[in-house]
């Protein structure tokens, strides 16, 4: 039986309101160290406004965000990034002009410890970070597969590479949450494949994972609990094989005529 204390996140009773529209609803929950966590639902159902208002860009209207046992709830974007949580998102943003292992250097940054009269004068202290730095660049590079192209252009890099580019700056900030937005969107079927044995590998390294994702073969592949929303409200919560036949579910995928 689990605790708590077995929760790197609790969301309690989180509503976000924009003018006279409830984005999210009152939605509790909590997501387990150590497991592949899903969040689905239908276009518009609130799923990455609740990323969002995990991960600071978005402060609750109400409720509670809580990780590791501490309200984060309002914090800004960098605090989160510093207490343990990266993301990726739905649309990727990279830094195009810049090249991949710099990509993964600036997400190191919030671990650095170099003063800013290091960096102006080159101290020997902030030398040895970056050489430290560049090295755990090209390790994460070599981990999501692309340490070839670690010196070419973020945008030159075929879709699927740009994708696996953002994994592996998010993991620069040393999380111990990873949440990933619709990671296999516009992916092939091979490549879904092998997304989800990085995810996998990702976990391996004890990181927690949480994911939106709309392809029901990666969320079912994956994931060990999944959390469901409907117009911003849950609708269901449990393991994919209880959660596939939940008619509320299909009523909210397919509508009632299905």
């Amino acid at each position: 039986m689990s605790t708590l204390d077995d929760h790197i996140l609790v969301l309690n009773n989180v509503t976000k309101r924009f003018g006279g529209l409830v984005a999210v609803d009152d939605v509790s929950l909590s997501i387990k160290r150590g497991e592949i966590f899903a969040l689905i639902g239908p276009n518009g159902a609130g799923k990455t406004t609740l990323f969002n208002n995990v991960t600071g860009l978005f402060k609750p209207t109400s409720g509670h965000v809580i990780l590791n046992g501490k309200d984060i709830t309002g914090s800004k974007p960098h605090e989160v990034a510093r207490l343990g949580i990266a993301r990726t998102f739905q649309n990727i943003r990279l830094f195009d002009y810049m090249t991949c292992v710099d990509n993964v250097r600036v997400g190191r940054h919030v671990r650095m410890h170099a003063k800013l009269w290091d960096g102006l004068f080159k101290l020997p202290a902030e030398r040895r970070e970056e050489e430290r730095v560049t090295e755990e660049a090209m390790d994460l590079l070599r981990f999501v597969g692309i340490a070839r192209q670690a010196n070419q252009y973020a945008r030159n890099l075929p879709y699927g590479q740009q994708r696996r580019l953002e994994i592996a700056r998010a993991l620069a900030t040393e999380p111990k949450l990873l949440l990933l937005d619709e990671p296999a969107a516009g992916f092939t079927p091979q490549e879904k494949v092998e997304l989800m044995a990085l995810v996998r590998k990702i976990l391996d390294r004890g990181v927690t994972v949480w994911l939106i994702e709309h392809d029901m073969k990666v969320v079912m592949g994956i994931s060990e609990r999944i959390v469901v929303l409907d117009h911003g409200e849950k609708i269901a919560e449990g393991p994919p094989e209880e959660v596939r036949t939940d008619p509320r579910v299909i009523e909210a995928y397919l509508g009632k005529s299905a």
